[in-house]
């Protein structure tokens, strides 16, 4: 599926705004606080059903409204001789925000809809694929674990349902296992056959998260890089019977569970000029290699979700030529016609000719508010 028009109502800095899409290349210019970036989130958050700003979800509401909606409408157009006949489907998508006071509802909600139909979120992530390279990923490498778990269940979710089902069920367990310990903390009193149900749901979907973690780190690893040469190595924190007896005094005194997927954490090896040894990337790296290892991850991501699903992802790129200098942005731009591509830039000087000719351009003035 590729996008074809989006629009947006009480979205971020966006009252009533509609923008369409070319199948191909599609540059988004403006100056900054134009709201560029909030069109990429908006278009992000179609495809995995949270923004990529870890923000809360009444925070994309534009300012003093009580409901946001995006809504999309998507085209197909699959390979081989039924192209221009398969090309006709199309398919909307919607999401729809709330601050809390909303008729009945008194708290934030959440609603998918495809076609009008609601969904649940399980079932609306993975209809629309999307790899996003944006300033923020450059913390990835030198950020918090929670980042580095959230490329890889970003990735995952998308192009894998039973990743979604266990990652959900997985996250409702330690929500539920979490609130037990602390109980059993202040009471003193531990139910047995509480800890056993919990015990068993995060050990069975943590197992799924963990070797699908595997896979999709043992895919990184075996493909040829052309940007930057890397390997990941997956700091993984194994959930068992065994694990959780050995840190169950350990829990008890934090009140929260210490082992499992929730605690894993991936790192950056670079080689040497012999390919011989590695160092920390983190540790080692140069920001500019920093930079071309997430880029050059990127492109992977792109692959990865390809080769699963049979379709070539969106690409976001957003403000980009800001962060890679011109030999790498060639590489970028050699990568723009295999795929829909939608780029974000604060001036049009900075698109290379040769592409700008036949791509589609959406002009935003300065606006208050918007990034």
């Amino acid at each position: 599926m590729y996008l074809k028009s989006l629009s947006l109502q009480n979205f971020r800095n966006y009252e009533n705004s509609e923008f369409n899409f070319s199948k191909d290349t599609t540059f988004i210019v403006g100056p900054n606080t134009a709201g560029k970036t909030n069109i990429i989130e908006a278009i992000y958050l179609l495809s995995n059903g949270k923004s990529f700003r870890g923000e809360k979800d009444a925070q994309m509401v534009r300012f003093g409204e009580e409901l946001g909606r995006i809504k999309a409408n998507l085209g197909n157009l699959p390979a081989g001789p039924l192209r221009r006949i398969e090309a006709s489907r199309q398919e909307t998508m919607e999401v729809v925000l709330t601050t809390g006071e909303v008729g009945s509802k008194k708290t934030p909600f959440k609603k998918f809809l495809i076609n009008g139909v609601s969904k649940r979120r399980l079932d609306f992530v993975g209809n629309f694929y999307t790899v996003l390279f944006s300033p923020l990923d450059l913390e990835i490498i030198i950020g918090s674990p929670s980042l580095r778990r959230n490329l890889m269940d970003t990735v995952l979710e998308q192009a894998d349902l039973d990743y979604r089902i266990a990652i959900s069920e997985y996250e409702k367990g330690l929500r539920q296992r979490n609130s037990l310990l602390d109980l059993t903390r202040k009471t003193g009193e531990r139910d047995l056959k509480q800890f056993d149900y919990w015990d068993n749901v995060l050990i069975k979907n943590g197992q799924v998260i963990t070797a699908k973690r595997e896979a999709f780190i043992a895919f990184v690893n075996s493909e040829r890089k052309e940007i930057f040469d890397f390997a990941v190595v997956y700091d993984r924190s194994t959930i068992s019977y065994e694990r959780l007896l050995q840190y169950q005094q350990e829990e008890l005194y934090a009140g929260v569970t210490l082992v499992g997927p929730h605690r894993d954490d991936i790192n950056f090896q670079m080689y040497d000029n012999e390919r011989q040894t590695t160092h920390n990337i983190k540790l080692f790296g140069s920001r500019g290699q920093q930079r071309l290892t997430i880029l050059q991850l990127k492109l992977l991501e792109l692959s990865f979700v390809e080769k699963g699903k049979k379709e070539r992802p969106t690409l976001l790129l957003d403000d980009i030529f800001s962060e890679l200098d011109e030999s790498h942005i060639k590489h970028v731009i050699d990568m723009v016609s295999k795929q829909q591509t939608i780029i974000t830039t604060t001036h049009k000087e900075f698109i290379p000719s040769k592409i700008i000719k036949e791509a589609e351009v959406i002009d935003l003035p300065r606006r208050q508010g918007g990034t």
